[in-house]
C-alpha cells in the first residue's frame, strides 16, 4: 500500500499536524492510532486549563481534543484506529498490525512521528521495599479514575511533583481520598506554579521538597505505609530524617519519557538531553522526509505548545511531498549555562524567524536569557521568573541568525 503522508499517533500532536498538512495542500493523509479513538492522553484529562493560548478560552482535555477532531472531519484525512505500528524503516515504510486490517506494510512519501510520551515507573528509580499492589503511576491512576471509574485508594502519598501527580492530588481529594503528602526529591517542584497552587495549596496538601520514599511496606499484599526521608545535595537519604505515612496507595509522578523506540529503530539521530529526535526548525529529523512533533520530541508542559509545534511539522511534511528537496544544516543550537536543552537543535533556513523552546535546570528570579555565537552576544532577553517545570520560548530573528555566521548558537541563563 502506498500513501502520501503517514502520521503515527492520533493525539494532540498528530491531529494538529494532520489538519495543517491538509490545509497546506497534502491530499493523501493517514493517521494511525493504537487506541480505539482519537485524542490520545487528552481523553483522560478531564480537568480544565487547556486551550488558553490556542483558543483563548479554558477547556478540558476532551473538549480540546474535540475541537481538533471536528476540524479533522472537514478534511480529507483518513484514520486507522486500534492499529499498532511495529516498525518504521529507513526507507519510510510503516509496518503495522490490527484486528481489522491485519498486517500492513505502507510505503509513505513522508512521515510525521507523533507517538507522545510515557511515564517512568518504579523500576526507573529503584525504590526499596515490598512489591505490593497499590503502587500506580499517576497517569495510570488518572485513567482508572476518569475513564474506567475505579478508585485506586483512600489514603494516598504521591512521589514526584510533575503536573500529572499534582493534578491527581486534587482529583483524588475531590473523590474523597485523603492525600497525605506530595514528596519531591529535587529542591523545587517539577510542575507548573498554577498546579502547585490549585492542586496542593488549595487542598492543604503538604509538599516536601528534597525528600523521597525510602521504603514501602505492605500488609496482605497491599501497600500499608511508606517511609519518607530527606535527601542531601547528592539526593542520598539523610539518616534520622525519616517520616512514616500510613497509606494504602502510592502514586508515582517521576517524569515522562518520549516514546522513541520506533524513532531509534529507524536510525534517526536522538538527542540524549531530551531523549527525543534531533530536529531542525521545521521539525524534520535526521532522516529526510521524516518529521517529529509534540512529546515524542521533548516533553511539553502545555498542550497548546504541542499543537503549535505540530502544525509546523504538518506544514513542512506537506511541502516536502510537493518538493522533496534536502537542505543541509546551516546552524546548530545548543544549551549553555543553566539550560537543560534546546529545541530545535539545528536550523536549515536562516531567512525566517525561528522559535526556540528550552528549559532551565534551576529556579531563577530576576534573570536574563543570553543568546551567543562564539564571542558575539546576539540578544539578551530579560525574565522575571524561570523554573524547570515551565518551558521557556524565545524567537531568533533572521538578523541574529545571519550574525551568528557558522558558529554554534548557545542559549544560556544567568541572574540579572
Amino acid at each position: 500500500m502506498k500513501r502520501g503522508l503517514v502520521i503515527i499517533g492520533g493525539g494532540p500532536a498528530g491531529l494538529a499536524a494532520a489538519i495543517k498538512a491538509s490545509e497546506t495542500g497534502a491530499n493523501d493523509i493517514l493517521i494511525i492510532e493504537r487506541d480505539k479513538s482519537l485524542g490520545g492522553i487528552l481523553n483522560q484529562c478531564i480537568h480544565n486549563g487547556f486551550g488558553l493560548h490556542r483558543f483563548r478560552e479554558e477547556l478540558s482535555g476532551p473538549e480540546y481534543a474535540g475541537r481538533f477532531i471536528r476540524m479533522l472531519e472537514k478534511t480529507n484525512v483518513t484514520c486507522m484506529t486500534d492499529t499498532m505500528v511495529l516498525e518504521v524503516t529507513h526507507d519510510k515504510k510503516v509496518i503495522c498490525v490490527s484486528a481489522e486490517y491485519g498486517y500492513l506494510e505502507i510505503e509513505a512519501g513522508a512521515i510525521v512521528l507523533a507517538m507522545g510520551c510515557r511515564e517512568r515507573t518504579r523500576g526507573a528509580i529503584g525504590i526499596p521495599g515490598d512489591r505490593p499492589s497499590g503502587v500506580f503511576t499517576a497517569g495510570t491512576a488518572q485513567r482508572y479514575l476518569n475513564l474506567e471509574g475505579y478508585m485506586c485508594g483512600k489514603r494516598v502519598v504521591i512521589l514526584g511533583s510533575g503536573d500529572i501527580g499534582l493534578i491527581m492530588a486534587r482529583r483524588m481529594s475531590l473523590e474523597g481520598a485523603k492525600v497525605l503528602a506530595c514528596v519531591e526529591v529535587m529542591p523545587y517542584s517539577g510542575g507548573l506554579m498554577r498546579n502547585i497552587v490549585q492542586c496542593l495549596e488549595d487542598f492543604d496538601i503538604p509538599l516536601y521538597l528534597s525528600h523521597t520514599v525510602t521504603d514501602i511496606e505492605s500488609e496482605n499484599g497491599r501497600v500499608s505505609g511508606v517511609t519518607v526521608s530527606k535527601v542531601d545535595e547528592r539526593r542520598n537519604p539523610i539518616p534520622g530524617t525519616e517520616m512514616h505515612f500510613d497509606c494504602d496507595t502510592l502514586l508515582l509522578s517521576i517524569g515522562l519519557i518520549p516514546e522513541n523506540e520506533l524513532t531509534q529503530a529507524a536510525g534517526i539521530e536522538i538527542d540524549p538531553r531530551t531523549s527525543g529526535a534531533i530536529v531542525s526548525e521545521n521539525m524534520e529529523t535526521s532522516l529526510p522526509g521524516v518529521f517529529a512533533c509534540g512529546n515524542v520530541v521533548h516533553v511539553h508542559d502545555l498542550v497548546d505548545y504541542v499543537s503549535m509545534e505540530s502544525e509546523r511539522a504538518g506544514e513542512a511534511a506537506a511541502k516536502y511531498l510537493q518538493s522533496p528537496e534536502e537542505k543541509s544544516c546551516a546552524l546548530s543550537l545548543s544549551n549553555g549555562s543553566s539550560v537543560t536543552y534546546t529545541v530545535p537543535q539545528r536550523i536549515k533556513d536562516v531567512s525566517k524567524p525561528v522559535g526556540v523552546f528550552f528549559r532551565v535546570n534551576r529556579i531563577f528570579e530576576k534573570s536574563a536569557v543570553r543568546v551567543t555565537a562564539g564571542d558575539k552576544t546576539l540578544i539578551t532577553y530579560p525574565r522575571a521568573h524561570m523554573a524547570p517545570g515551565e518551558m521557556e520560548k524565545i524567537t531568533l530573528t533572521p538578523e541574529m541568525l545571519k550574525k551568528a555566521g557558522s558558529e554554534t548558537i548557545l542559549i544560556s541563563c544567568e541572574e540579572a
